[in-house]
């Protein structure tokens, strides 16, 4: 059974005109086959004009609210319907000076953009850190270079579908009780294309188009991290019927490094340092992605504590600076030790004690733990 009108508008019964023409907009700019990725768009544009050119006419919209379908022409097909209003609304719709553009699942298979096509790329800490130049390696398709697209052989054109005459659409008009029920699909013989090939080509056979390999070198800019994406417009597979290719999306992956660990724009670097450079002070080398600095480790240096080099980290993607890096400091007790190393070792304990004293929340492990959520 074909559906209620009403409810393919999604409007109650008594809706005004005004009311009608608003939900046709609206789903019309849903549904449109050119603008709509929906499956069922085609069938339910269909559906939407069919039901509009019967509501916005009070005289059709009257019989329809007292016979239903068999009032309009019959069960749910498009009989006999004028739809110059249809086209004067599409006009404000979409902006088309001829509605034939807006009608263009009428005609021949309109033109559909290329494929969207991902490749991952692996790159070391500093070259997500600093940027980089790699080359990609990837399949696409694109327009067969001997036949230009046609699918015809060399020295041969495409000839005008004899069934379609070219319009990549069909026509089957059968006259019932109801009246004159036309019905149009997509040419059986020619697929819509409006054109036909009688020799195919020998190379792409007949498609139009081949599948190349293609190495493209690809800019990557400083501060990317695992999971950045890098759009290159247009280096997709090749759209269909004229339309656009498609994009090149590089998916980046960052190896981890053995020594730094990143945390935002921080690079955060655990440093060992010894008993007597925390008791004493020292001032140690670090490693940073940019080469070894000098930090000061003031006396009585706790394990745990943290140290800021500023301007050490990644650079701000698509902004400006850099973050930081932050040292933790981890003081190493010794396992292997000398008897000299020992003796003082001894000396030093006897002269701090043996008192022992609990550990408050928020310690060496959890300031760790803390620092790295």
């Amino acid at each position: 059974m074909p559906r209620d009108y009403y409810e393919i508008l999604g409007v109650a019964r008594n809706a005004s005109q005004e009311e009608i023409k608003s939900a046709f907009r609206r789903l019309a700019r849903k549904y449109h086959p050119d603008v709509s990725s929906e499956p069922d768009a085609e069938e339910r544009f269909k559906e939407l004009n069919e039901a509009y050119a019967v509501l916005s006419d009070p005289q059709k919209r009257a019989a329809y609210d007292r016979f239903g379908h068999a009032g309009v022409g019959g069960a749910g097909g498009a009989a006999n319907f004028d739809f110059g209003d249809v086209a004067d609304l599409f006009a404000e719709i979409f902006g088309f000076g001829d509605f034939a553009r807006a009608w263009s699942h009428a005609g021949r298979q309109r033109p559909r953009r290329g494929r969207d096509l991902q490749v991952t790329l692996t790159l070391t800490f500093e070259e997500a850190v600093f940027g980089t130049e790699k080359e990609v390696h990837y399949s696409r398709r694109e327009v067969c270079s001997a036949c230009g697209g046609s699918g015809a052989a060399p020295g041969t054109r495409p000839q005008t579908c004899p069934t379609c005459h070219g319009s990549g659409r069909v026509r089957q008009t059968r006259t019932t009780f109801f009246g004159t029920m036309v019905q149009e699909t997509v040419c059986p013989t020619c697929g819509g294309r409006g054109e036909v090939v009688a020799q195919a080509c020998p190379t792409c056979r007949g498609q139009g188009v081949v599948t190349q390999q293609v190495r493209r070198v690809v800019e990557i800019p400083p501060g990317v991290d695992t999971g950045t994406q890098i759009r290159i417009a247009g280096q997709g597979d090749v759209g269909e019927n004229g339309g656009p290719p498609g994009d090149l999306y590089v998916k980046l992956r960052v190896k981890p490094h053995k020594f730094f660990h990143r945390k935002g724009d921080d690079i955060i670097l655990h440093l060992n340092i010894n008993i007597a450079q925390a008791a004493l002070g020292a001032e140690v080398p670090v490693p940073t992605v940019d080469g070894t600095e000098t930090l000061r480790i003031p006396a009585g240096t706790q394990p745990g504590a943290t140290f800021r080099l500023r301007g050490k980290g990644v650079p701000r993607l698509q902004r400006t600076g850099r973050g930081d890096q932050i040292v933790v400091v981890n003081v190493e007790i010794p396992t292997h030790l000398t008897a000299a190393q020992r003796h003082l070792l001894e000396e030093l304990a006897e002269s701090l004690g043996t008192e022992v004293k609990p550990q408050a929340r928020g310690g060496f492990w959890e300031k760790v733990k803390d620092l790295l959520s």
